[in-house]
């Protein structure tokens, strides 16, 4: 595995292999990896000639007051398991290298960014974009990988290559989960053991909503308040949002047809936590 930390170089070396008609594929992360990371890995290995990984702590992405020093990092083990995972190529750059003096573009995706994590993280999805694109720039991939527990980042995505051209085929991968259902993330190290037990009320809540849309339920508000219910009675679970929006405008969905997403965001202690689960519903099933 090659380690690049020069966007010119990576450029230079992605030019030469797409000359070579190698395609390549990405998977952008933040480090701290764990096997929802290395999923994404798997997801497009076969789609790709030449597989990248990127590690960068985006500061863009994070509010005032938010984890952005304290966000765990361990490069050493990250390096690892890429190389144990047949990663070709590890993009590890320095902030001043991605965000040097003067930099002062930013991409925003109106609309999409507004709902769920956009309320209480107004900044946040501009500077996923932002970083976002500029690796697609930098790494010239043709595929990359994202995954399905951050759905609205997903979806953000998607709008932003479609809108700006952006040739890049985006996938999305589902949820993985801990033996126990909790979704795999960089920040469950921060759940103390009481607080990552409270936290499998989300799997649980979600679970049920599943079950409600199979036996014929297409009522939002009736879902919603089944998953309150479930959330509310956990001692010290604080609620960010319940919401059931459409899978691709994050719009709110009043009734259960075509594809939606039931998002949660609830915060254990100082640990936000997000989760969601897709449901498909065809017109014809809708009452």
């Amino acid at each position: 595995m090659e380690i690049i930390r020069s966007i010119r170089l990576m450029q230079s070396l992605a030019e030469d292999l797409k000359k070579s008609g190698k395609r390549l594929g990405l998977v952008p992360t933040m480090g701290y990896l764990h096997q929802g990371h290395l999923s994404l890995l798997d997801a497009i290995r076969s789609r790709c000639d030449v597989l990248i990984a990127s590690i960068f702590v985006n500061p863009t992405q994070f509010g005032p007051g938010e984890d952005f020093t304290s966000y765990p990092r361990d490069f050493q083990r990250d390096e690892r398991l890429l190389r144990e995972n047949d990663c070709d190529i590890l993009f590890y750059p320095e902030k001043e290298e991605m965000y040097p003096e003067g930099f002062s573009t930013i991409v925003i995706v109106e609309g999409l960014t507004d709902e769920l994590c956009g309320r209480s993280r107004p900044t946040h999805f501009a500077g996923v974009a932002t970083v976002v694109a500029k690796l697609f720039n930098i790494t010239g991939c043709d595929i990359a990988c994202f995954g399905q527990k951050d759905g609205q980042q997903a979806a953000v995505i998607k709008r932003m290559a479609r809108d700006l051209n952006i040739p890049v085929e985006i996938v999305v991968a589902p949820i993985v989960r801990e033996p126990d259902g909790l979704a795999l993330s960089s920040r469950n190290v921060y759940l103390s053991e009481p607080e990552r037990k409270r936290s499998l009320c989300l799997k649980k809540s979600l679970d049920l909503a599943e079950r409600l849309v199979a036996e014929g339920e297409r009522d939002s508000k009736v879902i919603l308040h089944y998953i309150r219910d479930i959330i509310e009675l956990v001692e010290g679970a604080e609620i960010d949002y319940i919401e059931i929006v459409d899978a691709e405008t994050m719009k709110e969905a009043e009734r259960i047809k075509g594809k939606v997403m039931v998002a949660l965001a609830v915060r254990f202690g100082k640990t936000r936590l997000i989760d969601n689960c897709l449901l498909e519903v065809s017109e014809e099933n809708v009452e």
